[in-house]
């Protein structure tokens, strides 16, 4: 009897043991002590201003380092069209980067689906591969596609390897884009440079930085 009071209590020894430095380690931020970072609303809408009076799509606010990955948000304005394209390049996949598209103001038909038709790869001279999305490849159309009303207040993910297609645009459509950049292969960009390039007059060679 006591021999095997003595084994339960060796056992209970070691399962305490073993447990204890487990006890002891305290979570660790994947991202140490990084800043929080801020955009107001005003700088949203300078990029707004600035698509419409250029005639841009897409441009990239911020890309920010989060330790295990990057962020990036971009403002998109997109104007109206009756009848999606069917080029080689009409719908988009991203590789590496999955997005996530918060609706303000306007409405779309917008198709996403994985089987991809007519592919073609995006060249990696572009400045949107370059700064804002990454490699990925083009296509004329999407097989058996998932079709989305979109409206102000919707959100849409886009993981990356989906494709992604406006086909109809009403009137118009602005929207904040949320990169996850998990590789980061875009580079950086802040709120200094941010604010250098809504300061300089446009320039269709400067890209976003």
């Amino acid at each position: 009897m006591q021999t095997r009071k003595i084994m339960l209590k060796i056992v209970v020894l070691s399962i305490l043991s073993a447990g204890f430095p487990l006890l002891a380690q305290e979570p660790k931020p994947t991202c140490n002590h990084c800043p929080a970072t801020y955009i107001p609303k005003s700088e949203l809408d300078a990029y707004t201003k600035r698509a419409i009076e250029n005639k841009l799509v897409d441009q990239q606010v911020r890309s920010v380092d989060i330790g295990k990955a990057q962020i990036g948000i971009g403002m998109v304005t997109r104007g109206k069209m009756n009848l999606g394209s069917t080029s080689g390049d009409a719908v988009a996949e991203h590789d590496q980067i999955s997005e996530v598209y918060y609706i303000i103001e306007g409405s779309a038909t917008f198709l996403t689906g994985p089987d991809l038709v007519g592919v073609k790869q995006r060249p990696s001279t572009l400045k949107t591969v370059r700064e804002q999305n990454g490699p990925g490849f083009g296509a004329s159309s999407i097989k058996d596609p998932v079709t989305h009303e979109l409206k102000a207040g919707d959100v849409v993910i886009i993981p990356a390897g989906t494709g992604h297609w406006f086909t109809k645009i009403d009137d118009h459509i602005t929207y904040v884009m949320v990169r996850i950049d998990p590789d980061k292969v875009v580079p950086l960009k802040s709120e200094a440079q941010s604010h250098a390039y809504l300061n300089k007059p446009y320039n269709p060679d400067q890209g976003n930085f």
